[in-house]
């Protein structure tokens, strides 16, 4: 009931506030998709970064509802900030980042650094739980401000050779950028359901934490490779032959819209239905878990393109049938769900007996 009760909670304020922020219809701001979708991916980052490398430290001392306020205005204020000064700043000396390139491509470029940064700033906590910094005998703030520091480097370095060269005016990628977003977010999807939804399993077999760190950084662009293909199979079956051949290279980037349907539900079923079952045995556990989460995100996939982008989300339609683009508002759904269940605790709801958390993260 907790579950359902935050799911509610969620999805009215994730409608409501997409019809006041970003629907092209009834929102005053004219800010779809663009730059409305670069600020929803560095707020999002800016939660993984004091959300869970630091475990919210110093907003914890604050009791709620103040608490969820201010680490909502400090995720508000960050994302918009970060975004204006990428396009302004950055894009007045570096064309590929301005604001005035066609069909604000330039905010895309700049938010394109998160989808490296999910991977790997969420890839240290769910599946390194923090490693080496805590074997340091680092406590917070500290252990946060490393992984903050440390792995800011090699992001810079995977967004500097996959990904401006992707979605530059004269750069020449190694991957389209439809491509790019498919195989990549595949990867983030292979952190997540193994790092939260597996309980890091099998990497944790592995032995000392040195060990599981360094199969897990091997084992999820592996596993993530694998989903790349078997979701854009899945795609594919789900979209059909016709819309296929419409979106032509597009059709890459769909693993990625399916990838954050499921990794917005692997969120939602870890922190507020307490990552059920828990009480069949291990193996039946996961299994039942990455099958419950999965049938969820495919359901979402077909209900938000085939229904609510077009119904009730007023999106431009894409190829066929087809509605919108997950990255947008499925991603808003993951991020009201990470502020509520995170930031605020779910507050305003009775708190469950038994609670599931992100290794190394709150609830």
């Amino acid at each position: 009931m907790h579950g359902i009760a935050t799911l509610v909670v969620v999805s009215v304020v994730s409608v409501l506030g997409w019809y006041l922020l970003a629907d092209p219809t009834t929102s005053p701001l004219g800010v779809y998709p663009l730059p409305f979708t670069a600020a929803l991916f560095w707020a999002l980052m800016f939660v993984v970064w004091p959300g869970f490398n630091l475990e919210l430290f110093g907003f914890s001392r604050l009791p709620q509802p103040l608490r969820g306020v201010v680490y909502l205005a400090a995720t508000v204020v960050f994302a918009v900030v970060v975004t204006w000064a990428l396009a302004a700043g950055l894009g007045s000396v570096a064309p590929d980042f301005a604001a005035s390139r066609e069909g604000g491509t330039g905010y895309f470029t700049g938010a394109l650094f998160v989808l490296f940064g999910f991977s790997t700033y969420v890839l240290v906590v769910l599946n390194w739980a923090h490693w080496p910094w805590t074997d340091l005998g680092l406590k917070q703030p500290m252990v946060g401000l490393c992984e903050v520091a440390f792995v800011f480097v090699p992001t810079v370095l995977l967004y500097a050779l996959l990904g401006i060269p992707s979605v530059s005016a004269t750069g020449a990628p190694l991957l389209s950028v439809n491509a790019l977003l498919g195989w990549y977010y595949s990867v983030i999807v292979a952190i997540v359901v193994t790092g939260l939804t597996l309980e890091n399993w099998p990497w944790r077999l592995a032995g000392s934490r040195a060990r599981v760190a360094g199969v897990s950084l091997v084992g999820n662009i592996v596993l993530g490779t694998a989903l790349y293909v078997g979701l854009l199979a899945v795609c594919k079956l789900l979209i059909g032959a016709e819309t296929v051949a419409l979106l032509d290279d597009a059709i890459h980037q769909f693993p990625a819209q399916l990838g954050v349907c499921w990794v917005a539900w692997m969120i939602m079923w870890g922190n507020a239905f307490g990552n059920k079952p828990t009480g069949l045995g291990d193996a039946a556990n996961l299994a039942a878990r990455v099958v419950i989460t999965f049938g969820l995100a495919v359901g979402t996939f077909c209900l938000y393109y085939y229904v609510l982008a077009g119904g009730l989300l007023h999106e431009p339609v894409v190829a066929g049938g087809l509605y919108g683009n997950a990255l947008g508002f499925m991603d808003w759904f993951a991020l009201v769900t990470l502020l509520y269940v995170v930031g605020f605790e779910s507050y305003g709801l009775r708190r469950p007996r038994a609670e599931a958390t992100i290794e190394g993260a709150p609830a």
